[in-house]
């Protein structure tokens, strides 16, 4: 097997590494792998939790809380490797679970990045949320999964065990290509938390890289794990980057389809100022509910998207990515519409 390192990003999650990462570390045993634990400057002892008790990981450690994308950034910078799977620190994995991505990443030249399915840590045969067994995205950039639409989460009964290409896997457990992650700069660090893996696996696939959900490997994840879901920062940080991945990616994806540059970015203006005015009314539901935090959140969460803003990049000879759905989820998974 070519080299993999299998690289956990921890922040305060001590517990986590000393209830999963001896799974982790046996589990690597035989192949050409090696467990790497990262530590964004975490205060709650899991510095001399692994030195104490895990002494033969390696163990990077990061001056501060550089969030998702700049430890993994600063991280990975350190390593040499073929691959690069981003884990959790909240994830057990059975044996077995990373023999098929990698071999499916050898048998497959043309695949930038693919992970497994990933069910719930508390209800083992259900898909958990972060991203069941393959992640999609609507028009208007709100992200759903094959198993997974809005807080609908399905069993898991065989019924998505082929392999199949989507827009993105989790970066809860997500396999990369080391040498094209170096060659897109990794993840990109205005997201800071939430969405960067949609961000890099959709860059990805507008340079022709194919990104799958290989289901012969499957993890459980129990989510949640530093920032929980009813977190204003957390729901201020989802509505912020979701305007953020648009303008990252629409341009590039208006201009596969065939539109010159300046009406592919024109029509991405427009797509984004819809989200904006649906964000608008979810922002208001909050106010009328009176979670006004929620509220604030949504407000901040548009005022930041302006500071961070820039032009999308366009690729030459942009692809057309899979696993764009064309109509709106929000109404299908509300009420069962088309």
């Amino acid at each position: 097997m070519p080299k993999t390192a299998v690289v956990i990003l921890n922040y305060n999650t001590a517990d986590y590494l000393q209830r999963f990462l001896p799974g982790l570390i046996a589990s690597c045993k035989g192949l050409d792998a090696q467990v790497v634990v990262a530590d964004n400057a975490s205060q709650d002892g899991s510095v001399a939790l692994m030195q104490e008790r895990f002494p033969e990981v390696p163990l990077i450690l990061l001056d501060k809380n550089y969030g998702f994308t700049g430890g993994y950034n600063r991280a990975l910078a350190r390593i040499e490797a073929d691959y690069f799977v981003l884990i959790n620190s909240d994830i057990e994995v059975p044996d077995g679970w990373l023999k098929p991505l990698v071999e499916w990443m050898e048998a497959h030249p043309d695949c930038g990045a693919c992970g497994p399915k990933l069910l719930s840590y508390a209800q083992r045969d259900t898909f958990e949320y972060a991203g069941a067994a393959g992640g999609l995205l609507d028009r208007y950039g709100y992200p759903f999964c094959r198993g997974r639409i809005l807080q609908k989460v399905e069993k898991d009964h065989g019924q998505y065990d082929s392999p199949a290409n989507v827009l993105w896997c989790s970066g809860a457990c997500l396999l990369v290509r080391a040498s094209l992650w170096k060659e897109l700069g990794g993840l990109d660090e205005r997201f800071f938390a939430h969405m960067e893996e949609i961000d890099l696996c959709w860059r990805m696939q507008l340079r022709g890289w194919k990104v799958t959900l290989v289901p012969q490997s499957y993890v459980w994840h129990i989510g949640g794990g530093t920032l929980p879901n009813e977190s204003p920062f957390k729901l201020r940080l989802n509505f912020r980057n979701n305007l953020l991945l648009l303008e990252n990616n629409l341009p590039g994806t208006f201009a596969a389809q065939g539109l010159p540059e300046k009406e592919a970015r024109r029509k991405a203006r427009r797509r984004i100022f819809t989200r904006m005015c649906l964000d608008g009314l979810s922002a208001m539901v909050y106010m009328t509910t009176k979670r006004y935090n929620f509220y604030q959140a949504v407000v901040q969460a548009h005022a930041e998207y302006r500071k961070l803003r820039r032009p999308g990049e366009i690729p030459q000879n942009p692809q057309q990515p899979e696993g764009l759905f064309n109509g709106w989820i929000v109404p299908r998974g509300l009420f069962g519409k088309k």
